[in-house]
């Protein structure tokens, strides 16, 4: 049986070895898949909610567990993935609050000859593509509005994180979830293509890259007209405006920028600062970096581990290099976290000025504990170049002038806009990106409408 060596970022053992399920056995799964939804689809919403309640619960009672396999699966410090626990719980209690008002049916006429209503049925199997980077927030997404839906759900996780999926199966058993209709495949992209194109799934989500996105798109359209939701990269930007605290500012965006060692689809990558005050900010963004402590995720000291593998690290080093090349000057001095080293996966924090459009670090997603910062002379200046971006997941200004910072979010591309705050997720929002961030949306009770179908009735008396 073909298997799966997750490497730890944290030193590079092994640290769980997963076999993998061959096609035939993934399409089994597949069918039990099918069956249990004919029979969740019946059950009341209410039914589905107070599992779902259940299952946070259970959650909750493996945080302890949940925050050191995290640590050993993506190198995040121990002490921060309480709050990844703490978020899923928040999200799903939240999407199971507004279920019943969000799926209910909607009565265009009752009258003496007629009744008209459009109902919202599920769509039947669900299969969710899981990241690594929060692998319990990102599968959340999908997986609980999916179930209180009414569909059945089939969750693959990154390979780096497949045990996350396991404890997923583990809290909906013990919450009484019917069996099958939560269900995890570990398996190998073939496979994963053979699931996309089988007849038997209704609706795919994928959340990574934008080539994986675009080869799950292309995979689900090749045989299939099922719809695809994809939540895919960000280059995420913030302006600070000339009337905006350096100081505080300064602080909350190296936050953005640095948390999760940078490995976020919403992280702050780039940031626009106004030239009254750019010199103060610069200064104390530095200030606060260096004051990271990068180690092992089991130090209690730490706040920055390492990124995901030694490879993201080289890819991390060579987009900075690519802009040092072109004129960019870095503005801490790696020499200060002795464990950054090359062939490993701690990268340094890096902030650089003297940046530009043409450079990787300004264009490419980084997914790592770097941001460029640019000199701005106006509000416009800042807009077009927020604009020039080919993501457009979330992006952020920095203003007292609320009115002012809400002028210049209808004017930038982007999927949620923050006014004095960012890398935040408010499950009563929708979640969603354009350009090539991504297409559909989680959260909010616009999420249920992506894993739904309207049905039209009309009844003559």
């Amino acid at each position: 049986m073909a298997s799966h060596q997750i490497i730890s970022p944290v030193d590079q053992t092994v640290y769980k070895a997963v076999p993998l399920k061959s096609v035939p056995e993934a399409l089994e799964v597949l069918e039990i898949s099918k069956n249990a939804q004919k029979q969740w689809k019946k059950t009341s919403v209410e039914e589905r909610v107070k599992i779902v309640e259940s299952f946070c619960q259970h959650f909750l009672e493996d945080r302890e567990e949940i925050a050191t396999e995290l640590a050993w699966l993506i190198g995040r410090p121990r002490q921060q993935n309480f709050n990844e626990v703490n978020g899923l719980i928040t999200r799903a209690k939240y999407m199971a609050s507004i279920a019943k008002e969000s799926l209910k049916d909607t009565v265009v006429e009752e009258s003496e000859e007629f009744v008209r209503f459009i109902a919202r049925e599920p769509l039947g199997v669900v299969f969710i593509i899981a990241a690594w980077n929060y692998p319990y927030l990102v599968s959340v997404n999908g997986v609980v509005p999916a179930i209180l839906a009414g569909n059945s759900v089939i969750l693959k996780q990154a390979p780096q994180t497949f045990p996350v999926a396991e404890r997923f199966l583990k809290a909906f058993e013990k919450a009484g979830l019917p069996k099958g209709v939560f269900q995890f495949l570990h398996i190998d992209h073939p496979t994963a293509e053979a699931v996309i194109k089988h007849p038997n799934v209704a609706y795919t989500h994928f959340t990574g890259s934008v080539g994986g996105g675009a080869a799950v798109n292309k995979i689900a359209a090749s045989s299939t007209f099922i719809g695809v939701g994809l939540e895919l990269g960000g280059k995420d930007p913030a302006y600070v405006r000339e009337d905006a605290d350096p100081i505080s500012v300064a602080d909350n965006l190296v936050d953005g920028a640095m948390y999760n060692s940078g490995q976020s689809c919403c992280a702050v990558e780039r940031i626009y600062v106004h030239e009254k005050i750019y010199d103060e900010f610069v200064n104390r963004a530095v200030e606060t970096a260096k004051k990271y402590v990068l180690g092992s995720p089991f130090d209690s000291a730490s706040n920055l581990g390492p990124v995901i593998k030694p490879e993201a690290a080289t890819a991390i080093r060579a987009q900075i290099k690519d802009a040092v090349d072109k004129g960019a000057k870095c503005l801490i001095d790696e020499s200060l976290f002795p464990i950054a080293k090359p062939g490993t996966a701690y990268v340094a924090p890096q902030i650089l000025v003297n940046v530009n459009h043409t450079m990787k670090v300004m264009r490419d997603e980084t997914f790592g504990p770097v941001v460029g910062i640019m000199k701005v002379k106006n509000d416009q200046e800042a807009i077009e170049l927020m604009n020039d971006s080919e993501f457009g997941l979330t992006a952020s200004v920095w203003t007292k002038d609320r009115q002012k910072g809400l002028e210049i979010g209808k004017q930038v591309e982007t999927g949620t806009f923050y006014v004095n705050r960012c890398d935040y997720i408010d499950p009563a929002l929708p979640w969603i990106g354009i350009k090539n961030s991504g297409r559909g949306c989680t959260m909010s009770k616009y999420g249920f409408d992506q894993l739904t179908r309207p049905k039209s009735y009309h009844l003559r008396k």
